[in-house]
Order: structure tokens, then C-alpha cells, then sequence
């Protein structure tokens, strides 16, 4: 196929939402399952993106400093760290459709990632059923949190470990919340994990949601 900017983005499917709500598991599944291809945001995040920030940071005559655990874990509220975050998702979303357009794939890709905010989305997808937004109920992020090893803690060394985790669970409840609150406004499904369904299940309503825009031949399949 001849390579194409747009094609990628056009044909692009999108899971986004809260912070340990099975996203990149289900997208996962459903990659598997239809033969697509999967972009993984938190993984190109820590790497390929964060190489970005700090070059820009020396091409702009700055200084890389060293992370600071405190101010980001300690000495701000939980909303300042929403705030803050929420300015990142901006900027690292234009390095997100860099990404993208780098890929020449016949199939759709599907991307996964808390940062795929739908106020970001929507104005580059062709259609709001592209994007689901899966947001987990308090119960289930903090019953995650306790037995998910990467959950459980904030993995930095800082003063007060118990209130960094507190302000991390607290952050992240309010940046679902206000995934929750963008979606709505623009007429994306918002789909409650609760923990009732298992991954397999969640992917099956993905699918069902998706099913428009997935291959035919392997649908039919699958």
C-alpha cells in the first residue's frame, strides 16, 4: 500500500480513560483477535516520548534537571498533579500523531493510553464511535491499586510514601472523572469497569462497540 499521513489516523480506533481500567490488556485482545495493529501510548510515553521532551528541552537553550519526586509526588494537591498532567497529555499528544502517521499498516491500528484524552481525539477521528473511554468506579481502582504491584506504590524515593500513593489515587480519580466529564460533552461511550466482567468479556463489548470499523474477513472469524 502506498503510505499516506492521514490513512493511519483516519482508520485509527481509540481506548482511553482511567488509570488502571484494563486498557491496554483489552486492546490487547482485540489486536489479537482481528489482526490489528496495536499502539501502546504508555509504552512510547516512558520511552521515545520522554527522549522527545528532554531534546527539546536542550534545543530550546534549557538545562535537562534531574526529576524532582517531591514536587511531583509530595508537595502539590492532588488537583495541581491533575492540572499538571492533563498539560503533558497536550503536548505529548502532537508527538502521539507523529507516531501514527509513521505507520503504513492495511489494517487499523488500535491505540491504547490514559493520555488519549477525547478532547484531543476527536478533532483528528472521522467519527466519535472510533473512541471508547473505560473509567474504573473507586472500588475497583483501589482494590487495582492493592493488588497490582505497579499500583500499589508511588516507584520514587520521597518523604511520605503512604501520602504519595493517596495523592496518586487521588489524581487519577479526578483525571477518569474528567475523562468522563469530555466524553460526554462530545458524544463518546463511556463503559464502567467494576471488575464484574473479565478482560475477555470487556474485549467482546469493544468489539461489539468497534465492529463497524473492524476488518470483515477477521470479525467473521473471531
Amino acid at each position: 500500500m502506498n503510505w499516506d499521513p492521514h490513512t493511519t489516523l483516519n482508520n485509527a480506533l481509540w481506548i482511553t480513560g482511567g488509570q488502571w481500567a484494563g486498557k491496554t490488556t483489552v486492546a490487547g485482545i482485540l489486536a489479537e483477535r482481528y489482526g490489528l495493529t496495536h499502539y501502546h501510548y504508555d509504552y512510547h510515553a516512558a520511552k521515545g516520548h520522554e527522549d522527545r521532551r528532554i531534546a527539546q528541552q536542550v534545543r530550546s537553550g534549557q538545562t535537562p534537571a534531574e526529576r524532582d519526586f517531591e514536587a511531583m509526588w509530595i508537595e502539590p494537591t492532588p488537583r495541581q498533579m491533575a492540572e499538571e498532567v492533563r498539560r503533558e497529555f497536550a503536548e505529548k499528544f502532537g508527538w502521539v500523531l507523529d507516531d501514527l502517521r509513521g505507520l503504513s499498516t492495511p489494517v487499523p491500528v488500535i491505540a491504547d493510553g490514559w493520555g488519549l484524552r477525547p478532547e484531543l481525539v476527536l478533532p483528528i477521528t472521522s467519527a466519535p464511535e472510533r473512541m471508547v473511554v473505560l473509567v474504573p468506579t473507586d472500588e475497583f481502582r483501589l482494590r487495582q491499586a492493592a493488588r497490582l504491584p505497579r499500583a500499589a506504590r508511588v516507584h520514587a524515593e520521597v518523604s511520605d510514601p503512604a501520602l504519595a500513593q493517596r495523592n496518586r489515587l487521588e489524581r487519577d480519580r479526578l483525571l477518569a472523572e474528567d475523562a468522563v466529564r469530555s466524553a460526554r460533552e462530545l458524544g463518546v461511550r463511556v463503559i464502567e469497569v467494576d471488575g464484574s466482567r473479565d478482560a475477555e468479556a470487556m474485549a467482546d463489548t469493544l468489539a461489539e462497540h468497534f465492529g463497524p470499523f473492524l476488518p470483515r474477513l477477521l470479525a467473521a472469524v473471531a
